[in-house]
């Protein structure tokens, strides 16, 4: 950066003509600040774990907050070290989350259940009584299929729901008190008619008799939130608002907020992925793979999820619960022991090694065998996960074939979803993949391109991922008027952007087939696992 460039950003945090982007993903709380230039500024950040209570993965709101509060001034000690400079205020923020799952409130404003996150299976009954009463594939994670398990059941707090919200939207009721949602999380709540680009009204009115005799005089959309496309007016930070944020009073009022989204729509917009024959796959603790489509799909299919871009456009999704945390626990393992030896090793070094080495092994992985499931897979029909390695007598176990393994289980429930997708003849011309599994350069982007038989590019804010993207959202706000996202996103933010695109290499998707004729074989194994372990 020269020192022009150094001043520039000193006077955008000074006067506040910045855009902040705070991310809630699995594991990790991200804030990310960026300047006019769509740039990152100064970014921050919390780690954090959900939590089995009860059978029920969760976190608390005391934790969320906790964590919001932590990547904040995380930021600011960032921007301060940085560039000497510790803003008061930013131009824009938005809030982006985990999509999906469960907070339900009463008419004051208090859970009423713990949060249910996405990653709970319990919803089996309700999902399957939507799909088939809405002709639309109703994933068990949706809030509307935890809604309605809990009529189903009875449970004792259902009478007394007056507002049904995500993650991203509880953040932002609380920040401006406005209960509103970004489309594309709103999508994946609810249905959402691409016509009206809010939720589907002839579905809403179909649930309303079908629950009549449950709960009487319901009425869902009454208790859903507001639907916003990116660049409407989602309402202002407010002064309690700010005090939550930033406990310390310094961060002040009147901010303008974007629309709060899903991580799946700001990873579409991390990826420049919103236009029709674009894609993104998503990898962290869950995995996801995100197609714009040209026109809606001919079949519904239990594998696809159909929900929108942050615009409003149809998209169908590959959503996998099971992503790199077995990935992050092996690295562990390896790192502890480079430690054991005298040799102890920084995360990103060893993650690194381990990476490069599975580019030597096998392209089938040498006969290996190995799932990632550490809670329930939907797509494979499985309700609970036990992480396996399996080899056969005449497999090569080595460290990379171990590996190169290990990142072909990474997208194997992925590559299955892909799968039905090309039989639907969705075209795609590149997919953008964001992620941390993607900083070690050309290991996961080249195994992903043989796993989905497309080229893969990964851009240089890819280990930024949501955060960048809702902060973009957030910039988006002073130009929806004059332009579309897609065009936005195409002419002011990505036109001069660095973009790596590796192309699937015939023989490495030779071997993922391979790979994958295995791992269909063995869910016999991974489900016998569950029943007996």
């Amino acid at each position: 950066m020269t020192q022009d460039q150094h001043e520039g950003v000193r006077a955008a945090l000074a006067e506040g003509r910045t855009s902040l982007g705070i991310e809630l993903g699995s594991t990790r709380i991200k804030a990310c600040l960026i300047g006019p230039d769509h740039a990152p500024v100064a970014t921050g950040s919390h780690e954090w774990e959900n939590e089995l209570v009860d059978g029920v993965w969760t976190y608390s709101l005391d934790a969320v907050w906790a964590g919001l509060q932590a990547a904040y001034a995380a930021l600011l000690d960032d921007a301060e070290q940085r560039h000497g400079v510790r803003p008061t205020t930013v131009g824009a923020l938005g809030v982006s989350a985990m999509m999906h799952g469960y907070l339900p409130f009463d008419a004051e404003g208090t859970l009423l259940t713990p949060f249910r996150t996405w990653r709970n299976t319990s919803t089996g009954r309700a999902a399957g009584e939507l799909s088939d009463l809405l002709g639309f594939n109703i994933p068990l994670r949706w809030s509307v299929a935890h809604y309605h398990q809990a009529v189903l059941d009875d449970e004792p707090h259902v009478p007394q729901v007056d507002f049904v919200t995500t993650l991203a939207g509880y953040v932002h009721w609380r920040l401006t008190g406005r209960k509103v949602l970004g489309v594309g999380d709103a999508s994946g709540m609810f249905p959402i008619d691409p016509a009206t680009r809010d939720y589907d009204a002839a579905m809403l009115d179909r649930y309303d008799a079908h629950v009549a005799a449950h709960r009487p005089g319901t009425h869902l959309r009454d208790l859903l939130p507001q639907v916003l496309p990116a660049g409407a007016d989602a309402g202002h930070l407010t002064e309690e608002g700010a005090a939550l944020l930033d406990p310390t009073g310094t961060l002040r009022a009147g901010v303008p907020v974007c629309p709060p989204e899903g991580d799946a729509g700001t990873g579409m917009v991390a990826t420049n992925s919103v236009a029709p024959r674009t894609g993104n796959v998503s990898a962290g603790t869950s995995i996801f793979a995100m197609v714009v489509l040209e026109k809606p799909l001919t079949s519904v299919h239990h594998e696809l999820d159909v929900v929108t871009t942050p615009a409003g456009d149809l998209v169908a999704m590959v959503h996998c619960n099971n992503g790199a945390s077995e990935l992050n626990a092996w690295a562990g393992l390896f790192g502890e022991f480079a430690t054991a030896l005298g040799a102890p090793a920084a995360p990103d070094d060893v993650f690194g090694a381990l990476f490069r080495a599975a580019l030597e092994g096998d392209a089938d992985g040498g006969g290996l065998l190995a799932y990632n499931y550490l809670s329930g897979e939907p797509i494979t029909g499985l309700d609970e996960g036990r992480p396996l390695v399996v080899r056969t007598p005449d497999s090569r176990l080595t460290l990379a074939n171990f590996m190169r393994t290990q990142l072909l289980s990474a997208f194997g429930t992925l590559s299955l979803g892909m799968h039905v997708l090309h039989g639907e003849g969705v075209a795609i011309d590149a997919m953008f993949a964001h992620g941390g599994m993607f900083k070690t350069a050309g290991v996961a982007q080249r195994l992903l391109a043989a796993a989905i038989d497309a080229p893969v590019a990964v851009g240089a804010t890819a280990a930024e991922g949501g955060a960048w993207g809702i902060a973009v959202l957030a910039a988006y706000l002073d130009a929806a008027g004059e332009q579309d996202l897609p065009t936005y996103l195409a002419e002011r933010v990505f036109a001069d952007a660095p973009t790596d695109v590796v192309a699937p290499d015939a023989a490495d998707v030779a071997g993922y087939e391979r790979f994958l004729d295995r791992y269909r074989a063995g869910l016999a194994v991974e489900r016998a696992a569950t029943e007996n372990v």
